[in-house]
C-alpha cells in the first residue's frame, strides 16, 4: 500500500532570481507546458507542484507564484511569492529535494519554506531555508 503525503512549499523568491529558475518554477506549477531548456529531465522528470484537479487534500490542491510588493524600507521592492500544496505519492517524495534545491538559493528571507506530513499524520516535518539551502525537522 503506498503511502500520500501533504507537501507545502510557501516562500518568497527574491525579484531577480534568473528567468531559467523562474520559468522551471512556471513549469513545475504547470504554468508553462514546455520543460525549460537547461533544466535537467533526470532531476525534475515532471511537474511536481501542479495542482490535480481531483487531489484528494481537503480543499483540493494549490498553486500560485505572483510578483507580490514588499518591504520598501528593507530595500525589497518586490518578491515573487510562491505558495504550493500538493498531494504526492510516497515514491515521489525524492522530487521534493531537486524542487527544494532548485529553489533555496533565491529564498528571499531565511526561516520557515512550508511543510510535509504522511497523510494521516498529525505532526508535519517543518522544511526551513537558509544560507541557499533547505533543511526539514520534524
Amino acid at each position: 500500500m503506498s503511502l500520500h503525503f501533504e507537501v507545502v512549499i510557501a516562500c518568497f523568491l527574491r525579484d531577480d532570481m534568473p528567468d531559467t529558475v523562474l520559468n522551471a518554477v512556471r513549469w513545475h506549477l504547470g504554468l508553462i507546458a514546455d520543460r525549460p531548456a537547461g533544466l535537467d529531465a533526470d532531476e525534475h522528470m515532471c511537474p511536481m507542484l501542479r495542482p490535480d484537479p481531483d487531489s484528494r487534500l481537503p480543499g483540493g490542491d494549490v498553486a500560485s507564484l505572483r510578483r507580490q510588493s514588499r518591504d520598501r524600507a528593507a530595500g525589497n521592492e518586490f518578491s515573487w511569492g510562491l505558495l504550493s500544496r500538493n498531494y504526492w505519492l510516497d515514491d515521489e517524495m525524492g522530487e521534493l529535494a531537486a524542487i527544494l534545491d532548485l529553489l533555496a538559493p533565491h529564498v528571499e528571507e531565511p526561516g520557515y519554506g512550508g511543510f510535509f506530513r504522511e497523510e494521516f499524520d498529525g505532526k508535519p516535518t517543518i522544511l526551513t531555508f537558509r544560507n541557499g539551502t533547505c533543511g526539514a525537522a520534524g
